[in-house]
C-alpha cells in the first residue's frame, strides 16, 4: 500500500469532515463532557474542516483520502484515519509527518492532547514513542470561547530542522 502525503486543498474538505466526524465520535463519546458532545454536531465538523484546510495534511491511498493531520506551531492538533484504513499504518505515517512539521516550525518538542478515557489512542501514541506528560484540562474551542476537557498531554522530542 502506497501512502501519499500532501497539503489539503478545498476539494478535500468533505472527506476530512467525514473522517473527523466519525473518528471524533469513536474517540470522544463517553470520554468528554456532554456539553462538548452537544456542540460537536455533524454540521460543525463540515464547518471546522473547511475553516482548517490550511492546517491540514492528507494521506491519500489510491483515490481515497485515508486520513489527515493538523499541526499548528508545536501542537499536533488532530490525527484521524478513516475507519477503512485503521490498522494499515496510515496513522503512524501521518504522525511522523506531524512530528516533521513541528520540527520545521522550529520546535524541539511536539505535543498533543488525548482525552483521558481514549485508551486506544493513548496506546497508539505510546507505541510511537510519545510520553504521557500527565493530566491537564485542554481548552477546546467552542463558539463562545473554550470548554475545559480532561486530557493527557503527550510529548515527543523532534529533530530540529536547520
Amino acid at each position: 500500500m502506497t501512502v501519499i502525503l500532501r497539503p489539503a486543498v478545498a476539494a478535500d474538505s468533505d472527506a476530512i469532515a467525514s473522517i473527523w466526524h466519525l473518528g471524533w465520535a469513536d474517540g470522544h463519546h463517553g470520554h468528554v463532557p456532554e456539553d462538548l458532545v452537544a456542540i460537536r454536531t455533524k454540521e460543525s465538523f463540515w464547518t471546522r474542516a473547511a475553516d482548517r484546510i490550511s492546517d491540514a495534511t492528507v494521506a491519500v491511498v489510491g483515490d481515497d483520502i485515508a486520513g489527515f493531520v493538523m499541526v499548528v506551531d508545536d501542537e499536533v492538533e488532530q490525527v484521524y484515519v478513516s475507519r477503512d484504513h485503521r490498522g494499515s499504518g496510515v496513522a503512524a505515517t501521518l504522525l511522523t509527518e506531524a512530528e516533521r512539521q513541528v520540527a520545521v516550525n522550529g520546535h524541539d518538542e511536539a505535543w498533543l492532547a488525548v482525552a483521558t478515557g481514549n485508551a486506544r489512542a493513548r496506546r497508539f501514541y505510546e507505541r510511537c514513542g510519545w510520553t504521557d506528560g500527565g493530566p491537564f484540562d485542554y481548552p477546546a474551542s467552542v463558539e463562545r470561547g473554550t470548554l475545559p476537557i480532561p486530557c493527557h498531554r503527550y510529548v515527543k522530542a523532534v529533530t530540529s530542522v536547520s
